[in-house]
């Protein structure tokens, strides 16, 4: 076993070794450009191109031809909503989101405000999750766009996709997901689940950094986007820029694996997490953040009460990889906007830490990771004279702890 042990898959993940091998004709060899239409080495490109759209299409029920090469979720996010926002204006400019998204969503519906969108941000219970009579009740004449993400990334909560979808059509507006934690994890299906645009990230799948995608509806509805990067017209002019054809292909082989191994995998992955979660929640004063009924297989979310999360993080750091909250905003002090929304206090906040397993975790991982924080928050514990007052009876919760649920 290697320290510190990797349970930070949310964060990101380790590329497949299958990934990388069908990666490397395409940086030596095969190093063409797929837009290149005059010669051999460019047709080589495309074609990879065109296999690893119909890869990615067939894991999210779409056609290949709704697939649109980005450089991430991030990018996809901005492209989907500034995307909708340019393009159907002049119908209206209200955009209903969540609290809890990501933060390439909340800061990109934060610029649109500055230039004039009206947005609303809907709150959600404790649990995560929104309430659809409160997203029916958003509804204006002037909405053009829903966008909720499919499965929280701290927390793993899915919310009602299929009835988000449901009150969009509805009310004739485009459904967007961020749906960058859920694909690969749990079987999707855009058809299906009646979702419009959709961003997702390799780096999430066992794939390269630097490249993702996302869908969009071709037909009913046709969904039209304004590019934010102008250039050559790649990508059926939404996305202009050279492709990256190694991260491509290399997505596309991530997505074919996730497909033959999604059902094997999450079952495998979804066992291990629930042996981590109940010896953590076994120790006294912790709390599962998030929903249990519905989520995807690998994260817990555990509130660690009347310890300090700063003390925790340097206690845990050089033997097992965990995050905070998102790894975007994780070297901020400041707790998780996610766990806030669902009311937790700002301690209790701080103090609750994302445990995110993987293909390539394994039981001595996740016995080793048990033993490892029981140890330390015992240890914290008995250094700590609140914890001492809790325990005789005596704290009066003046710092904001408030109770772990």
């Amino acid at each position: 076993m290697s320290y510190p042990v990797y349970l930070d898959y949310n964060a990101t993940t380790p590329m497949d070794p299958r990934v990388l091998d069908a990666m490397l004709p395409y940086f030596t060899h095969q190093f063409g450009n797929a837009a290149s239409n005059a010669h051999v080495y460019g047709w080589e490109a495309r074609d990879a191109v065109d296999q690893a759209r119909e890869d990615v299409a067939a894991l999210i029920g779409a056609e290949s031809k709704e697939i649109v090469f980005t450089s991430g979720a991030t990018e996809s996010d901005n492209l989907a909503i500034k995307g909708v926002y340019d393009r159907y204006r002049i119908k209206g400019n209200h955009i209903i989101t969540c609290l809890t998204e990501h933060k390439a969503v909340l800061d990109t519906c934060k610029h649109l405000e500055n230039a004039g969108a009206d947005i609303t941000y809907l709150p959600v219970n404790h649990d995560g999750l929104i309430d659809l009579t409160q997203l029916k009740q958003a509804i204006k004449s002037t909405t053009i766009l829903i966008a909720i993400m499919y499965a929280n990334n701290e927390t793993g909560t899915i919310q009602p996709i299929k009835e988000i979808s449901e009150i969009a059509k509805k009310h004739d507006l485009i459904f967007f997901s961020d749906a960058t934690q859920a694909v690969g994890k749990i079987p999707i299906d855009v058809q299906k689940d009646g979702i419009d645009l959709m961003a997702f990230s390799a780096h999430k799948m066992y794939g390269p950094k630097g490249v993702g995608g996302l869908y969009v509806r071709r037909k009913s509805p046709t969904v039209k986007l304004t590019a934010q990067m102008d250039g050559g017209g790649h990508e059926k002019g939404m996305r202009s820029g050279t492709l990256n054809v190694p991260g491509i292909v290399g997505l596309g082989k991530a997505c074919t694996l996730c497909q033959e191994e999604l059902l094997t995998e999450s079952e495998k992955i979804s066992g291990l997490r629930d042996e981590l979660e109940k010896e953590l929640l076994s120790i006294p004063d912790t709390h599962l953040n998030g929903y249990t009924k519905n989520r995807i297989p690998n994260v817990s979310n555990i509130a660690f009460g009347f310890v300090e999360g700063e003390s925790i993080k340097m206690a845990f750091h050089t033997y097992i990889a965990i995050s905070s909250g998102s790894a975007c905003s994780s070297a901020s002090m400041e707790p998780s906007h996610v766990l806030k929304a669902m009311g937790l206090g700002d301690l209790l906040a701080q103090s609750s830490f994302r445990f995110s397993l993987g293909r390539f975790s394994t039981e001595a991982d996740i016995h080793f990771a048990a033993r490892h924080v029981r140890d330390t928050i015992n240890q914290l514990r008995n250094m700590s004279g609140v914890w001492k007052m809790y325990q005789e009876g005596k704290y009066e919760d003046r710092e904001g702890w408030g109770k772990v649920m």
